[in-house]
């Protein structure tokens, strides 16, 4: 394995290392618990957040991605996860005071512990990655350009995520697998 590889394999190890596990039990409760989920995040962050939602599907747990025609609205007894890696996102922050609005309990994954995301969530998953807030000068902390290493790490948070759901939804993988879809 060539140095380049090694090195991003380290620093996404590194970040997982640092991330508080019984906050992720917290949020796999929250999620198994739920009545609807709705998920959200914009750009690459978005792209694993659907895969997530996607995993939650097979799961045969109800949820939702904002900006599908399909996500069904939140309120009481519903969860709101979204990614707001620089932790500053517009349009996260709009959408988790709707969810707040409606009753609804909001996650938010960040880098950044002190930002309007995690200020304003009820639970906050903290993820410590260079994100696009801190790929410059004396903050960068990854060979990985741009927010790659906070997005490599929700792919893999999420996995591990899904087997903590497994377990607590007793989903089987025969149960899991008939929900895939056909249509491809």
């Amino acid at each position: 394995m060539t140095t380049l590889f090694q090195t991003a394999l380290d620093e996404l190890g590194a970040v997982l290392g640092r991330v508080d596990e019984s906050r992720v039990d917290e949020v796999c409760k929250l999620l198994a618990q739920a009545g609807r989920i709705g998920t959200h995040g914009l750009g690459r962050e978005g792209l694993q957040m659907r895969g997530f939602a996607m995993r939650l599907f097979h799961l045969g747990m109800p949820v939702g991605v904002v900006g599908d025609m399909t996500m069904p609205p939140l309120g009481k007894g519903d969860v709101f996860l979204t990614s707001s890696g620089p932790g500053e996102t517009a349009t996260a922050l709009t959408l988790m005071k709707v969810a707040k609005e409606a009753g609804a309990t909001v996650v938010v994954l960040t880098a950044e512990p002190q930002g309007s995301a995690a200020r304003l969530a009820d639970v906050t998953l903290l993820i410590p990655a260079q994100t696009m807030a801190s790929d410059q000068g004396a903050a960068k902390t990854s060979v990985l350009p741009m927010g790659s290493a906070f997005e490599g790490a929700l792919f893999l948070l999420f996995e591990v995520m899904v087997l903590k759901l497994k377990a607590l939804t007793n989903a089987s993988p025969e149960a899991m697998r008939a929900r895939h879809t056909n249509m491809e």
